[in-house]
């Protein structure tokens, strides 16, 4: 019943600057919390950012002072804001929320098909 679609990957030079967005769709009723993960070829999948429902913000150490995530809670809808990029951010990106549906009273964990971000002069 539910989607998450990433959008605004793609190839950007060393110090640039991207958005990534995630919207969810579907027979939502709440979305407890949203994030951003990243898997660069080799790596194992590492967690980037969270944003609970009440807006408090994680970063993984790397990405502090670089990267902000935020929230549209009308439009189910996470972004993330990268800055200062390194070609070590290279990697796709995949949102995932925890999310309870309409017609459950359980929540569970979905997440988007990822979307390619490529840092490279």
């Amino acid at each position: 019943q539910v989607q998450l679609v990433e959008s605004g990957g793609g190839l950007v030079q060393p110090g640039g600057s991207l958005r990534l967005s995630c919207a969810a769709s579907g027979s939502i009723a709440v979305i407890y919390n949203m994030a951003w993960s990243r898997q660069a070829p080799g790596k194992q999948r590492e967690l980037v950012a969270t944003v609970t429902n009440g807006g408090s913000t994680t970063y993984a150490d790397s990405m502090k002072g670089r990267f902000t995530i935020s929230r549209d809670i009308a439009k189910n809808t996470v972004y993330l804001q990268m800055n200062s990029l390194k070609p070590e951010d290279t990697a796709v990106y995949y949102c995932f929320a925890d999310i309870s549906l309409s017609s459950r009273g359980s929540a569970g964990r979905y997440w988007g098909q990822g979307t390619q971000v490529t840092v490279s002069s």
